[in-house]
């Protein structure tokens, strides 16, 4: 089940539409995933986010919840690989539809040292890059650390 930002129920046919739209615009689309554990639950937020279309103000999103069982996601990098795997078949049903979309995945781990998820952004940056994405770490992975994790809670 996919929502507006807004929280309007809405269709991932919908949602393909308003790309379609969005990129003859000259528009990107951004993709992002983040998880929280709650109790028994791992509640991973997946976001599409469409921004920089000639003439557009601001962006527009869309997201889906889906809880998975906790003991799935042992560690914490389980859980960063599942926002990843989720962000890059997102990315691929987009360009299944709209082969010449401008996607950018953004991926909630740190380039900051000090914080734990720097020691696996390397590696998750080249998962997604494997897969041909072009992708982001904090603090520039605002459709992940910002908008996927404003949903996830």
């Amino acid at each position: 089940m996919w929502f507006s930002g807004a929280g309007i129920e809405t269709e991932l046919e919908d949602i393909m539409q308003n790309i379609k739209k969005h990129s003859l615009r000259n528009g990107r689309v951004f993709i992002g995933c983040d998880s929280q554990i709650i109790k028994s639950q791992c509640i991973f937020s997946t976001v599409i986010c469409l921004h920089g279309a000639d003439g557009q103000v601001g962006g527009y999103y869309f997201y889906k919840r889906e809880k998975l069982k906790r003991k799935s996601f042992p560690t914490m990098l389980t859980r960063l690989s599942k926002e990843v795997e989720k962000s890059i078949t997102m990315g691929y049903e987009i360009l299944d539809a709209h082969p010449d979309i401008d996607i950018e995945i953004h991926i909630d781990a740190s380039s900051k040292k000090e914080q734990q998820t720097n020691k696996w952004a390397d590696m998750l940056m080249g998962y997604a890059k494997g897969a041909g994405f072009k992708c982001k770490i904090k603090p520039d992975a605002w459709a992940s650390n910002s908008i996927a994790d404003k949903h996830s809670k």
